[in-house]
């Protein structure tokens, strides 16, 4: 900032001071002489200030929005990334802001609109002052801005017309007061003239007051004559100096009366009074009185406020009658200091007088100093460094003088502190070292006190919350801890559960356990126990044997979630309990096989004779390891006893030559454990002199063997497996037999007969098989005999009769070959689809067949055996039935295929019909029906007749009827 603005500023700090202080002009031009000392003072009241830079401006008021006011970097010497990065903020003591900052351009522009007037009323100059303040360091600068005045508003009278009763005795020079105009603006602005018009008998005079204000005076300059004009009306204009010029008018009314001589006299021509603020309403403030010579009612006088400013409207009362001036409204000492009333005394006569009443308001400490948080922070790290700044305050009252000093604490036994940085100005800074883990949040509660009496106070609490920092490591409630474990245990068993805490919160206090790598006796510790990394959980990776391991230690490590991580380990002592799950085991006397040990007790031993002592061992510890010995049998229980605690074998009375040579002790071993397990081992004692003797008597002595204990178990598995095999066998059984219920149930309901079919290609070779006749047939079955069976016969001979479609069918020409493709199969002696030769007991000859059941009819003379077939064909009794049914049947369909005769001429001598009833299958048995005329006969095959080989349907019906019975 340039000096010549630094000197203009101070001017300006002059100015105000002399307005602030009500300096008469007449004394600022005595003290103009010495401005140049003023300003010398000013500059040493500057550089006590603590603000860091401040700046002023001057704008018109009524800019609109947005409007440029001045360069604040620039004249602050202020780079623009400073104001963005101090977060530079305009700060305001009122409730209003009319100048917002552009941190980006550094410039100060118009919020809102500025009405001079509505801000500073009539003082001049009108400016209002803010702070700029900087953070990181914290900087404050203070900004004034001076409004200027525009002519926007017009001179105005407080009514718009008077009523003046003026004597007609009234001499020339008589003056009368008239109601001054208001103009809210200043300067060239405010009023600047009046005028009267018509000027015939009244001339105007401008006064001007101390304050600066100016009040109107009519002079009567031509006496009035009643008779001839008892009232006119005048018009009164003021003008005030601006561009363009505005204006107000008053009519005046003037009202010409009897003539009243003497005018009433104040007393005093100003009268000064002092009132506290906040004085009830109606009390008093002065008394104005007034004299007038004239008697009657024209020395009556009554008093009343001639003009009074809008400040002070409502404010006082008047007393007509006596002159008492009381307060009839709320006075507040910082909106205005001081008032001043025109009082007019007027008699009947229609007289006036004008005095003036000056009224001076007193303080009161009637303001409570106020806090305001011009920058918070409501979180603090707990690592801060003491002097950390976490608030700054302006605290504040409105009150003056020692009313409104004020002093600014807080609540002690926090490691807070206040310092006051500049005028009005507060900073809450930290004084100590914060921890979270003692104290999360603190409440602070920022006290204000004035020096007025009596003392008022004021105070805000603000929260500042303590942030975590990683700063406490987990933390175990013991060094070591002790764990048990009974062996034998299943795998993933819980072991024992460790808790580490830490002081810190959130991320920072969420623990995680690990297990270090170590090893036991050559084995990795994580291949013995794990730990859950959430839960602090350790279990059991495998199931541990007493025996083998009695007890390890392993560490476990406890890491929080913080940035950088902290840990702590402790050592985990586990300890194996023992079970009782060895048995005792003997170790002597040895049990063997293959060996007899037995142990010789001399027939004179006296009661007590030590004939041997057990010995046992059990590999279990503690209680599980207390041995007992018991003798369970003994060929003479009344010869020995068994110490139950050391396992001696001692004689309880004495040998004699009745007992026997060969004894045999049974003798229990158990332990102390729950459940107890024992084991027993047997003792062999020979009651003799000498050894020839005892090997004589134990040549024949038999071992008794231990029975298994898994002797039930295998019992039981072998029942079982018995008992499942016999539940297969007859599941197996019951489903063959539905099977060939169904099968059997599918024919049963099978309502269409075989029909045969003959094919033209083959021919029979005329004796060369054992057949006498070859015949194919074709099977048609019913849509629904998808589960029926259909077998075909095999061949009983192995030669196969091809012909040669281009040669003659006869017997004679006919030439057997073998199917090349059937050869092979053929051969298979061994084939299980071959069907066996038939019985030599399937001697029929061609006369004496007819057709039956399963081939069965009149039995040929000479044939020895039974009729049957080559296979197991068997013929239950219960399918006679289902036979003669499919062959009432067949016999239907012979009737219907009598057609077919002519297909058998004389081109065929050596073949007849063939009777489709030879070979019939039934399905869901496994019996064949097969009549096979002639079959093996050695003789000779008879001439077939042709009449017998075409039949009618006739005769073949009357040859069934003879069949069937």
């Amino acid at each position: 900032m340039s000096f010549g603005l630094q000197l203009y500023n101070l001017y300006r700090h002059t100015m105000d001071i002399w307005c602030l202080f009500d300096v008469p002009l007449s004394l600022r031009k005595k003290c103009f002489g010495y401005r140049w000392q003023v300003l010398c003072i000013v500059c040493c009241v500057n550089w006590v200030d603590n603000v860091t830079g401040q700046a002023r401006y001057s704008i018109p008021e009524e800019m609109s929005e947005g409007s440029f006011v001045g360069n604040i970097a620039k004249d602050l010497g202020l780079e623009v990334s400073r104001l963005v990065t101090g977060r530079a903020r305009i700060v305001t003591k009122g409730s209003r802001q009319y100048v917002d900052l552009n941190r980006d351009k550094g410039t100060l522009v118009v919020k809102e609109r500025i009405d001079r007037e509505e801000l500073c009323q009539q003082t001049t100059p009108c400016s209002f002052s803010f702070e700029v303040i900087i953070e990181n360091p914290i900087q404050l600068y203070r900004i004034t801005v001076e409004v200027r005045d525009v002519n926007d508003n017009a001179p105005s009278f407080p009514r718009d017309s008077v009523n003046l009763e003026i004597s007609e005795s009234a001499v020339s020079g008589a003056r009368f007061s008239l109601d001054s105009a208001e103009d809210s603006d200043v300067g060239v602005n405010s009023i600047q003239s009046y005028t009267l018009k018509p000027v015939d008998h009244f001339n105007l005079e401008l006064h001007s007051q101390p304050d600066g204000g100016k009040y109107v005076e009519m002079i009567l300059h031509n006496p009035l004559d009643r008779e001839r004009q008892e009232e006119f009306t005048l018009l009164l204009i003021a003008n005030d100096g601006g561009d363009p010029q505005k204006s107000g008018t008053l009519h005046i009314h003037v009202i010409v009366i009897d003539a009243n001589d003497n005018a009433p006299v104040c007393s005093l021509s100003v009268y000064k009074a002092d009132i506290k603020e906040n004085s009830p309403i109606g009390t008093l403030i002065t008394n104005v009185s007034a004299a007038d010579a004239d008697s009657g009612s024209y020395g009556k006088v009554s008093y009343s406020i001639a003009h009074v400013s809008r400040e002070a409207n409502g404010l006082f009362q008047m007393n007509a009658e006596t002159g008492e001036i009381t307060v009839s409204a709320q006075l507040d000492y910082e909106k205005v200091k001081n008032y001043q009333l025109n009082v007019k005394a007027r008699d009947h006569g229609g007289l006036t007088n004008t005095c003036r009443v000056v009224i001076e308001i007193i303080d009161e400490n009637d303001n409570s100093p106020t806090i305001q948080l011009m920058s918070f922070s409501n979180t603090i790290a707990e690592n801060s460094p003491p002097g950390t700044t976490v608030a700054v305050i302006n605290a504040e009252d409105a009150d003056a003088g020692k009313n409104g000093v004020v002093h600014c604490s807080i609540n002690p036994d926090i490691p807070f502190k206040m310092e006051s940085s500049m005028t009005d100005y507060y900073s809450l800074v930290t004084d100590g070292i914060l921890d979270r883990e003692s104290i999360s949040e603190y409440n602070v509660t920022i006290n204000v006190s004035d020096d007025g009496t009596p003392i008022l106070f004021s105070n805000k609490t603000v929260t500042v919350k303590v942030t975590d920092v990683n700063d406490n490591p987990p933390a175990f409630d013991r060094c070591v801890y002790e764990a048990f474990l009974t062996e034998n245990n299943s795998p993933a068993v819980s072991i024992f559960t460790i808790r580490a805490s830490d002081a810190d919160s959130g991320q920072n206090a969420r623990l995680s356990y690990y297990l270090e790598n170590s090893e036991i006796n050559g084995a990795q510790v994580s291949s013995l126990v794990s730990v859950n990394s959430e839960n602090g959980v350790i279990h059991a990776v495998r199931s541990f044997d007493y025996e083998q391991l009695k007890e390890f230690h392993c560490n476990i490590t406890a890491r929080d979630g913080g940035s950088p991580p902290l840990s702590a380990t402790v050592t985990v002592h586990i300890s194996i309990q023992d079970q009782n799950d060895n048995p005792p085991q003997v170790l002597y006397p040895v049990q063997t096989s293959s060996s007899l040990v037995a142990e010789m007790v001399p027939r004179s031993a006296d009661v007590g004779y030590l004939v041997t002592k057990v010995v046992a061992v059990d590999v279990d510890s503690g209680q599980n390891a207390w041995l007992s010995y018991k003798l369970q049998k003994a060929t003479d229980r009344a010869l020995f006893e068994v110490g139950l605690q050391n396992g001696e074998i001692r004689t309880i009375r004495q040998v004699n030559d009745k007992d026997a040579v060969k004894q045999k002790l049974t003798v229990v071993v158990e332990d102390n454990g729950q459940p107890s397990r024992s084991a027993t081992v047997i003792v062999n004692v020979a009651v003799a002199d000498s050894f020839p003797e005892v090997l004589s008597e134990f040549t024949d002595f038999t071992h008794d063997k231990e029975s298994h204990d898994n002797l039930t178990f295998y019992l039981i598995l072998a029942l079982a497996v018995v008992t499942f095999l016999f539940i297969s066998c007859v599941m197996v059984i019951i489903s063959v037999k539905i099977y060939r219920w169904r099968q059997f149930r599918n024919f049963h309901h099978s309502n269409l007969p075989v029909i045969p079919y003959y094919p033209p290609r083959y021919a029979d070779a005329g004796g060369t098989g054992t057949l006498q006749h070859v015949y194919n047939y074709e099977v048609c079955m019913t849509t629904d005999s998808r589960k029926s069976d259909c077998k075909f016969a095999r061949p009983f001979s192995q030669n196969v009769l091809i012909m040669d479609p281009s040669s003659t069918m006869t017997r004679d020409n006919a030439t057997l070959q073998r199917s090349p493709n059937e050869k092979s199969f053929l051969d298979e002696p061994d084939s299980p689809e071959q069907q066996n030769p038939p019985n030599n007991d399937w001697r029929l000859n061609q006369q004496g067949q007819r057709p039956g059941p399963s081939g069965a009819g009149p039995h040929p003379e000479g044939a020895g055996g039974v009729v049957a077939g080559t296979g197991p064909w068997p013929n239950p009794p219960t399918e006679a039935e289902q036979i003669q049914a499919l062959m009432a049947a067949a016999n239907q369909v012979s009737e219907a295929t009598a057609t077919l005769g002519p297909r058998y001429n004389a081109q065929f001598p050596m073949q007849h019909v063939p009777d489709y009833r030879q070979n019939v299958y039934i399905p869901g048995s496994t019996a064949t029906l097969t009549a096979n005329p002639l079959q093996g006969l050695p003789q000779a095959m008879p001439q077939v007749d042709i009449h017998n080989a075409a039949q009618t349907p006739a005769s073949k019906k009357k040859s069934t009827k003879k069949d069937k019975k």
